[in-house]
């Protein structure tokens, strides 16, 4: 049977408008160290999902998995425009983003604050101080993604660190001559206070690691038992020690040139879809955090608490080295306000512990955090120098 042009007539506007519309989106390419089917690469599927929507089609995200890059390869290769935005874990790099660890490398203090008043919503407190503070407060921060070709446009944060072991470790004596993979120098320097060694590895290298007996633990947060498939290596879990959150990742991280090619709508949907990238990877994880924890338990692992001893002799650690962060960065990565900086944190943390009790749901994180933050960024000019 013969159609009518009448009927073929609109139908082909439609599919035409339909193709051009495709053909003038722009599609760049991202890339995380972490697996298919892990959390953070889920939220990057659900970031490039935010980007598209936010940017009405015009801006897409192609998201490869542990493919183009992996954590240790995400730096250079978003700066060389093999990729063109990435996750980017700072703390595989030292060096190159001083600022930005050191305040990362402050995250043990949350063990500080009253766990009624943190109300087990330390780490979305500690994420929107983060971005906050990367965006408005640390110019030096900023300027260390530049030297790298890169722009900051989101932040991810974990939950709550702590000790994902293959033998027991829950109390001073046990931890002495345990070898542990470490994220970040105040964990280091928490591990070799109480005797411990302490190691550095990327993600990607720890089930191997904790399998053949290299470490006895990794100090980590406890989706990674999901995440990176450490369930099969971990038979013995103690959350309540070192404490703090891994939040020095630029989850929107983009080649400074291709950013700037990109026109102020399209930046503006970056930043709003960062709003919601930064919002669900501390989301997420607090409520994966639970189900690993469980899924853990049920193929024979033992939860332990830390004893009394060592969570007062931790907090007294933390207190000193708070000090101790700001000479380190001084004297090996020449970090000159450092005492300023943490200052200007801490009473952003204070302020983002309480503006969180009252968030129930990531739309209301997300919302939280583009009204007090990401909409404040000016597009105009942001990255564009």
């Amino acid at each position: 049977m013969r159609l009518s042009l009448v009927v073929l007539r609109p139908i082909l506007i439609v599919a035409l408008l339909a193709g051009m519309a495709g053909a003038h989106a722009t599609t760049l390419r991202y890339a995380t160290g972490y697996p298919p089917g892990s959390l953070p690469a889920k939220a990057a599927e659900n970031y490039a999902k935010a980007v598209e929507k936010y940017s009405s089609g015009d801006l897409k995200l192609r998201v490869f998995a542990l493919s183009l890059l992996n954590a240790s390869e995400t730096s250079d290769g978003v700066r060389d425009g093999i990729a063109d935005g990435g996750y980017l874990l700072t703390v595989y790099f030292p060096a190159m983003y001083p600022h930005t660890n050191l305040v990362n490398e402050s995250s043990m203090q949350l063990l500080l604050f009253d766990e009624d008043e943190l109300n087990g919503k330390g780490a979305l407190a500690y994420e929107g101080a983060m971005t906050e503070f990367t965006f408005f407060n640390c110019p030096e921060c900023l300027e260390e993604y530049e030297k790298q070709k890169q722009v900051y446009t989101a932040n991810a944060a974990s939950s709550s660190y702590g000790l994902l072991c293959n033998k027991p470790v829950s109390n001073q004596e046990q931890l002495k001559g345990k070898r542990l993979r470490v994220a970040g120098s105040h964990w280091s320097r928490w591990s070799e206070h109480f005797g411990a060694t302490s190691m550095s590895l990327t993600i990607n290298d720890t089930l191997e690691a904790l399998h053949q007996g290299v470490i006895d633990c990794t100090i980590a947060s406890a989706p990674e038992l999901i995440n990176l498939g450490l369930i099969e290596a971990v038979s013995d879990i103690t959350m309540s020690v070192p404490g703090g959150v891994y939040a020095g990742a630029n989850a929107g991280s983009f080649n400074i040139d291709v950013w700037r090619k990109l026109d102020e709508k399209q930046r503006q949907a970056i930043l709003r879809a960062g709003a919601r990238f930064t919002a669900e990877t501390p989301w997420s994880y607090l409520q994966l955090e639970k189900e690993a924890l469980e899924k853990t338990k049920e193929k024979g692992a033992t939860l332990h608490q830390a004893s009394p001893e060592l969570m007062e002799a931790s907090r007294e650690f933390i207190k000193q080295d708070l000090n101790t962060i700001i000479d380190y960065y001084a004297k090996n990565h020449g970090v000159e306000r450092g005492e300023e900086m943490l200052d200007i944190f801490r009473g952003l943390l204070k302020k983002w512990v309480g503006l969180v009790q009252d968030v129930d749901s990531l739309d209301e994180l997300e919302t939280l955090y583009w009204n007090e933050v990401f909409s404040k960024v000016d597009v105009s000019s942001y990255g564009m120098k």
